[in-house]
């Protein structure tokens, strides 16, 4: 992946603007609509149970004021970087960086945990080197330029919606279907279980900042983008609310919450369990456009933080045939190849979610400070979206509060030695 010196490009060359509203809805659409569909819903029926669809409209909630200040920022700020520009620019050098941070570490472990998802569903036991390849080729496709990416996303989140359009209907035409499973009369849990549930599925919704990350590569940002969240995120909702129902239809809230591959046993349950295989494959290319996606957004934040002198400035080169950050992409898929070769993190990932929700925290704050010529959204959207985000990260599993609280405490002691040196030299 070296280019030749003809085409080295400097750090201060400029990502090539090529996205428009289509491509953008689809980067969304498949950051969102990943391997978490396909998992997300056991874990949260077992704090929510009937309540589920309610945790699953919480979320949506504060995913909608999310979107909407991250938007409304993005526009005033067309930069590649997302969050960790807005906080910069709006709030402090500090917030910046500690949501850059938050978002680098957590979405990068999420990146391993995505290919050795893809994996363990393609071939067993041979987990991870198969993650590695999936790795190195994904970053292949992200150095040619985004354009590239956009059209393998396409083609991943058609087969992936295929996968889920086979969920609903093989729940609700196989006979297994009964709408008392849906009641949720004496099966409340308490707020702080619907809200942890709620913790959890946000977290499926995260991906719509896949957009904003990518403000540098956007046409006509400040029309794209508002209009490209907003479709992204009211789809996903569509589709999650339909499998989520389905299954909870088919399965009850105990048989959900007990269910290690809740969506498959939703279909085998009824009379066409033949489409079993077609989940499957859903969930294995669901894992490809998240692990895709991701890539693309961990290489804008790590290339925005290194243009600021946060890590390498080399990492901040742009290409000059392609317009990608293709050093950052080209590390961050070392990294990951590095992880998915040496640790399995699929069951330390709980600090993912609570970086997640620290990293949209402060994308409200940043809202937060918009002026009125600023087309700063009505005050109540960031104002629940950031007690929103907080709420929800602190009613996540302890173990979850605590890896996240760990990762931003080394992050802020990070900080602190840069500026203990920069101000001893």
């Amino acid at each position: 992946m070296t280019s030749s010196s003809s085409n080295s490009p400097e750090p201060s060359t400029r990502p090539a603007r090529v996205l428009g509203v289509g491509d953008a809805v689809v980067l969304g659409l498949g950051a969102m609509i990943g391997a978490g569909v396909f998992a997300v819903f056991a874990p949260a029926a077992r704090l929510a149970g009937a309540w589920l669809p309610l945790a699953l409209l919480i979320a949506a909630v504060v995913a909608y004021c999310n979107a909407t200040s991250s938007a409304r920022l993005a526009a005033r700020h067309p930069e590649s970087g997302g969050t960790y520009v807005y906080g910069s620019r709006r709030l402090g050098e500090v917030w910046g960086y500690l949501a850059g941070w938050a978002f680098v570490v957590g979405k990068t472990a999420s990146c391993a945990v995505m290919a050795l998802t893809f994996a363990a569903y393609v071939w067993p036991g041979y987990e991870r080197w198969l993650a590695a390849a999936a790795v190195v080729v994904l970053t292949c496709v992200n150095y040619r330029g985004v354009r590239k990416s956009v059209w393998l996303t396409r083609v991943l989140l058609a087969g992936v919606l295929v996968a889920l359009a086979a969920v609903v209907v093989g729940s609700l035409a196989g006979g297994g279907a009964e709408a008392s499973r849906l009641a949720v009369a004496g099966e409340w849990h308490g707020l702080s279980r619907v809200l942890a549930a709620a913790g959890m599925l946000f977290f499926a919704f995260a991906g719509y900042a896949r957009i904003a990350t990518l403000g540098g590569e956007v046409r006509d940002a400040q029309r794209v983008i508002p209009r490209a969240v907003t479709v992204a995120l009211v789809v996903a909702l569509a589709v999650y609310l339909a499998v989520g129902a389905s299954a909870l239809a088919v399965l009850g809230p105990r048989g959900l919450a007990d269910s290690s591959a809740p969506l498959a046993d939703a279909v085998a349950a009824g009379r066409l369990s033949w489409l079993v295989p077609v989940v499957a494959v859903g969930a294995a290319l669901a894992s490809l456009g998240a692990l895709l996606s991701l890539i693309l957004g961990v290489s804008r934040t790590v290339s925005a933080m290194a243009c600021d002198g946060h890590l390498p400035r080399a990492l901040g080169a742009v290409h000059a045939r392609f317009g990608v950050p293709h050093r950052a992409e080209a590390a961050v898929g070392a990294v990951v190849v590095v992880l998915v070769l040496t640790v399995d993190l699929r069951g330390a990932i709980g600090f993912s979610a609570f970086g997640v929700l620290l990293y949209y925290a402060v994308a409200n704050a940043s809202a937060l400070r918009l002026g009125p010529s600023e087309n700063r959204p009505p005050l109540a959207v960031p104002v629940v979206g950031l007690v929103g985000c907080v709420v929800l990260a602190l009613c996540l599993p302890f173990e979850s509060v605590l890896w996240g609280a760990a990762v931003i405490a080394v992050g802020a002691l990070v900080w602190l030695v840069r500026r203990w040196w920069a101000v001893r030299g």
